[in-house]
């Protein structure tokens, strides 16, 4: 795949799977041996989409209404690099502390290795105000 297909997964990868809740979408773009870091909790390697869509289901139940805006995207290679952001409501309880109806913002950049259209790695910080 080009750059420009690469760039255009991760987009998809954000819209469908983040902003519309398509857990399909997980399991169409991620590679079965994915590892994501910094997606979860410090120190905490995902290995596999089950893992990962553990982890989106934790965050949707808390945060139901969540939309990530790509800000901006580039790659070389087999490297996205994605600068996003994203506004939600804490209105669920999965993440083991009570609802806080608080909005939350947040901001991250994410860089995926991509090959023959999966994701085959992940890696990604976050920020909140």
């Amino acid at each position: 795949m080009s750059v420009e297909e690469d760039i255009a997964l991760m987009r998809r990868w954000f819209k469908e799977a983040w902003n519309e809740g398509r857990v399909q979408t997980i399991y169409d773009l991620l590679d079965e041996n994915i590892i994501g870091i910094g997606q979860d909790q410090p120190g905490v390697v995902i290995h596999g989409p089950a893992a990962f869509v553990a982890l989106f289901n934790r965050l949707r139940g808390a945060f139901p209404d969540i939309e990530i805006t790509v800000e901006d995207a580039f790659g070389a290679g087999e490297n996205v690099t994605v600068s996003w952001s994203g506004v939600m409501t804490h209105t669920g309880d999965h993440l083991g502390i009570p609802a806080t109806k608080k909005n939350v913002r947040i901001a991250g950049i994410t860089i995926a290795r991509i090959a023959n259209g999966k994701i085959l790695s992940k890696a990604g910080t976050t920020g909140t105000s």
